[in-house]
């Protein structure tokens, strides 16, 4: 069985769990889950092992404490040093495909704003691709920033039975934002560099759309 089919009857499966047994199993499941070194096909294979177990453990009266122990993030911690490496789930192709989207969306929105306002005002499509590159570099690193500290935040959260979802939420929140900031920031300061050509509406939105189909289309093939 592949990741995504293994993801699916876990899914469903958690839906049989008591709330109390649902919680403890799925922090482990989320804490795993965020280790991107690890196998991704072993890390599930053994998320559904235990799944399995603790469902059959559940209709014998046990809860997950009883079958796992009272510290999940200790146990948790000892499966991970058993599970093997793998380099294709390193946090840089997740990033990238991030930046993908945005920059797809980006272009698509660009391509359609540009349309609207040249009915009623003369748009400047010009694009410097010296200054276009510094302000991608600034968003790649934000992009990795608030990735990697709203992952640390859900990381801390987890196994805390007196979590704030709402408190975690702000803070994800206010991080986005003062990165967003930046972005802005350097996006409207950054001065024209080098040589520029024009960058039509309709070349920013096909382009775009063809950016954003190529992922939908391989997201498709890999849950295939």
């Amino acid at each position: 069985m592949n990741v995504q089919k293994l993801i699916e009857e876990n899914n469903q499966k958690r839906e049989l769990l008591t709330a109390e047994n649902e919680r403890y199993y799925g922090d482990l499941l989320i804490y795993i889950r965020l280790k991107f070194t690890l196998s991704e096909q072993q890390s599930e294979e053994v998320l559904m092992e235990m799944l399995d177990h603790l469902l059959e453990g559940q209709q014998e009266g046990k809860t997950a404490k009883d079958i796992f122990g009272d510290d999940p993030r200790a146990f948790a911690d000892e499966l991970i040093e058993q599970l093997p490496r793998e380099k294709k789930r390193e946090l840089i192709p997740f990033i990238g495909g991030i930046i993908a989207i945005i920059v797809g969306w980006f272009l698509v929105i660009r391509g359609a704003l540009f349309l609207g306002l040249s009915q009623f005002i003369e748009v400047k499509t010009d694009v410097y691709p010296l200054s276009v590159l510094m302000v991608a570099l600034v968003i790649a690193g934000f992009v990795y920033l608030v990735i990697v500290y709203i992952l640390k935040l859900i990381e801390r959260s987890l196994f805390n039975e007196n979590r704030s979802l709402r408190k975690d939420s702000i803070k994800a929140g206010i991080m986005a934002a003062i990165g967003m900031a930046v972005v802005l920031v350097g996006a409207k300061f950054t001065p024209d560099l080098g040589p520029s050509f024009e960058f039509s509406w309709w070349a920013s939105f096909l382009i775009g759309a063809v950016l954003l189909g190529i992922l939908f289309v391989r997201k498709k093939r890999k849950s295939a």
